[in-house]
């Protein structure tokens, strides 16, 4: 079985009180009501051979329609419960998280019912300091957090 692998973006601002990050909420029925513990960084699935930090970048801008400048710097790998493997890189940055632009899926919805709706794959994006981004991460994401709080100290 291939291994699951994915690749995403830590965008990151300093503020007079502490580091912000961008989190995003995924999309669609299944995350509508969830919130603490359902939010993720930009990010997405490749396949080996391809360049994970071009992957991070491209799913960045198909998740929130901005393009990303400025000086990548690799987090070390973060293992999820599922096994899937997420290289990050955290990069500098700011972006109005209020004005988004997310690519969409389709989906059967509701199950069963041959009807095809569109969903954004992102419904929306907080900034957030550390503390509360632990809360509204998905667990297996929360190390690179601490990986960026200590790279910043």
């Amino acid at each position: 079985m291939a291994k699951q692998l994915s690749a995403g973006i830590v965008l990151y601002r300093k503020r007079e009180t502490g580091i912000e990050v961008l989190l995003v909420h995924p999309g669609g029925p299944f995350w509508a009501k969830k919130d603490d513990g359902a939010w993720s960084i930009p990010k997405g699935e490749y396949v080996e051979g391809e360049d994970p930090l071009s992957v991070a970048k491209r799913e960045f801008y198909e998740e929130t329609g901005s393009e990303l400048n400025g000086l990548c710097v690799e987090l070390s790998p973060a293992k999820q419960p599922s096994g899937k493997i997420i290289r990050a890189w955290a990069i500098e940055g700011n972006l109005d998280a209020s004005r988004i632009r997310s690519n969409s899926f389709s989906l059967e919805w509701p199950p069963k019912s041959g009807r095809v709706q569109s969903f954004p794959e992102i419904d929306r994006a907080l900034w957030c300091d550390l503390a509360l981004a632990r809360q509204k991460l998905l667990p297996g994401q929360r190390v690179l957090l601490d990986e960026l709080a200590q790279r910043m100290r």
